[in-house]
């Protein structure tokens, strides 16, 4: 069974910076691409970032390209999504999740989510 949690989201002012980690389970989890999407209050879930399962490949959103940066430790089963020069507008709900197939850029995509982490930036 496969199980995502994430943490490292709270509150910051905008120009700060967080780190979202994501914890996965299951053996199998070096051999798959994982995702970054997040969800503010009356919006659809969206892209923000995604790496291949051998890291060699990386994908961003447009809003986020440049200022954020995703990474994963095999060793660790862990995805990490590195946040800088926060804006108000990237406050939402983070969510890592596990792609099992189709466009990478899409929610339905990925099969397997996490319960999602907050992320609040002050202006």
């Amino acid at each position: 069974q496969v199980q995502l949690v994430e943490s490292g989201g709270g509150l910051v002012q905008a120009g700060g910076s967080l780190r979202l980690s994501c914890a996965a389970s299951g053996r199998t989890f070096s051999s798959y691409t994982m995702g970054w999407f997040r969800q503010a209050p009356g919006t659809e879930r969206e892209f923000v970032a995604a790496i291949s399962w051998t890291g060699s490949s990386t994908y961003y959103a447009d809003s986020v390209k440049g200022r954020f940066t995703i990474s994963r430790d095999k060793a660790k089963n862990t995805v990490y999504l590195q946040m800088n020069s926060l804006k108000p507008e990237d406050t939402a709900v983070y969510y890592c999740a596990r792609y099992t197939g189709g466009g990478i850029y899409y929610a339905s995509s990925y099969g397997y989510w996490g319960q999602g982490t907050q992320v609040t930036v002050s202006s």
